[in-house]
Formats: C-alpha cells, structure tokens, sequence
C-alpha cells in the first residue's frame, strides 16, 4: 500500500515547534567522557595551579632560578592512596591517571613553599586549603615514622643511644670528660697532636707506659664494664669502635660507658660503633654531617643468610661424591 499525498498547504495549522523537545545542556565540559567527575576535578586542580603560577609570576617569583629552587625545603607530601583517590572522585583510577593528579598536586605543593617563603599569607593558605582535600588522614603519623627520635640528655648531661648490627644491641652512655687544671708551663710544652696521640694510645692499650712526663688523658671507653682493649683483643674491632671518634676529631673529649649483648665480637663491635656515633652527633652537632656522610648513623641491615637444607651453609655444598 502507498501513504497517502497531504499537500503542505494543509498542515499550515500545525504547529510543529511544540513537539520539538529541547536537548538539555550538559552541566559539565566532560559529560561526555567517560570519566566526567575525573576529568572535573582534575581541571579545577590544574585552574588553581594556573592562577597561583600567575600569582607567582606577577609577584616576580616565578621563573625561579635553579639555585633558589635547590634551596627550597625538601618536599614530603602523604597523598592518598589510588583507591581512595578514587572513591573520592566517585571514579576507578588507573595508575597513568593518579600519577596525573599527583603531578599538579606537587606542583601546587612547590607553588605554596615558593609563596611561605616569600611571605604571601592568602597565596598560602588558599594552596593550602585546596592540598588537605588529597592529603592521608594519617599523614602526621606517617610523615613522622622515618624520622630518628632526638637523643635526650639527663640532668649530668649524659646522652643515652642504642646502637644496633646482625644481632648485637650496645647501649651507650656518654659524657664529657671534665679536664682538670693543668699548669701554665705543662699545657705550654704539649701540642694538640701530642694529645690525641696520647688519647689514641690510651683507648687502644691502656696498658701501654710513656716514658715523658705528659698527662695521660682521663677519657675512656668501658664495654660491659671492662677496658676496650681487653674486651676486644682484636685490633680490628677496637678500630671500628674508634673509627667515628677519630673521624669527628673528638679523641680524648668524652667517656663512653657501654652494655653490649647478643652476637659475636664483629657485630658487638659495630652496634657500639653504631650507638656511639649517634651520641657524638647529638653533642656535637657540627660533626653530624661527616658522621651521617661516612654512613655511621645509619643502621647496617645486612644479616647473616640463613642455612639451606640440602647444603653445608648458606651457600656452600657438600663435596659430591661419586658412589
């Protein structure tokens, strides 16, 4: 069957501009992606880093030099992780798109040191405010975990450390030597290598006679209640014990009172080398740098390998037999 012919003359009294529904505007430049809360939030992040780089720039802060950027404190944010970044964008990040959040997020976090630096209050807070959405709700506590404890002084002003190597443990105690007076014409005749000399010879043999007249220097190192020398007849470890005491210079500047327990004489000795570092560090603050350069104060994670069935040792084997 063929449709009937209706002229248009006739249709002259519809009015078609009433069925026409009109479309709806999409609320959202990103409607029609599809990830549009994530390509929302991503946008505001990157309109408010936009306007604090021309807040910056109008100030004159921005382009920042490369030494003035080295000279900015180290930044360390706790940003959420990806799946509650996610949920809070009410959408599932893959690892490409997280990183891309994170990316404006240090950005914006550089933005606010350059801004509390220069000392622009509201450029800082507003920063701020927009970061603390992202940030761990355990970010103070996580923040805090890698840092060392401060090393506290009793009322004598005694530091107490725990140095730690395999599994040995050394608690140590130590305290400056109080020098007694000398006399005017003794201290003239004795120079300084002549002392630290003499501290050097006292520490490792205490037993040791000099046959001059020179003062022999009060300072010393007791481990579990006994002379270093005698407690570790190998050189080699009564070296390792001195070693961070000669490398900040302070022979003969402190007694050291140690309790060592656990392991062999090797990791006894480098937990007490350990635990006396990290008081030399907080009584000297100046030498913490050298110390913490020669890798005294971190703690050595190196263990021992555990034996393997089947072999002799951790890696040795037996010797193979034919028959």
């Amino acid at each position: 069957t063929t449709r009937p012919f209706v002229p248009p003359a006739s249709l002259n009294h519809f009015d078609f501009r009433q069925r026409q529904r009109e479309k709806p505007r999409p609320t959202s430049p990103a409607f029609y992606t599809a990830r549009p809360e994530f390509y929302d939030q991503l946008s505001s992040l990157e309109s408010a880093l936009q306007h604090a780089k021309t807040a910056l720039t109008t100030c004159h802060l921005l382009p920042l030099p490369q030494f003035a950027r080295e000279a900015l404190p180290p930044r360390i944010n706790a940003w959420v992780d990806k799946r509650e970044l996610g949920l809070k964008l009410r959408s599932t990040l893959t690892t490409s798109r997280y990183r891309r959040v994170v990316l404006v997020l240090n950005e914006l976090e550089t933005y606010r040191s350059i801004a509390e630096k220069a000392g622009i209050a509201e450029l800082q807070e507003g920063i701020r405010g927009i970061t603390e959405l992202f940030e761990r709700a355990d970010a103070a506590t996580m923040l805090a975990r890698g840092k060392a404890k401060p090393v506290k002084f009793d009322e004598y002003g005694r530091s107490y450390t725990l140095g730690k190597r395999k599994t040995s443990s050394a608690r140590v105690w130590i305290v400056p030597v109080q020098q007694p007076p000398a006399d005017k014409s003794t201290s003239q005749s004795i120079s300084a290598a002549a002392e630290t000399d003499t501290a050097l010879t006292a520490l490792l043999d205490p037993n040791s006679s000099s046959k001059s007249n020179e003062p022999v220097s009060v300072a010393q190192i007791l481990v579990n209640n006994t002379p270093l020398s005698t407690y570790f007849p190998i050189p080699a470890d009564r070296t390792r014990v001195i070693h961070p005491i000669k490398l900040a210079g302070l022979l003969g500047a402190y007694n050291i009172f140690a309790i060592v327990r656990g392991g062999g004489t090797s990791g006894q000795s480098g937990a007490l080398a350990h635990g006396i570092a990290k008081g030399l560090a907080a009584h000297e603050p100046d030498v913490a740098t050298i110390l913490r350069k020669a890798k005294l104060l971190r703690r050595d994670p190196r263990m021992v390998e555990r034996k393997k069935p089947g072999l002799a040792k951790a890696r040795k084997r037996y010797a193979w037999v034919k028959r």
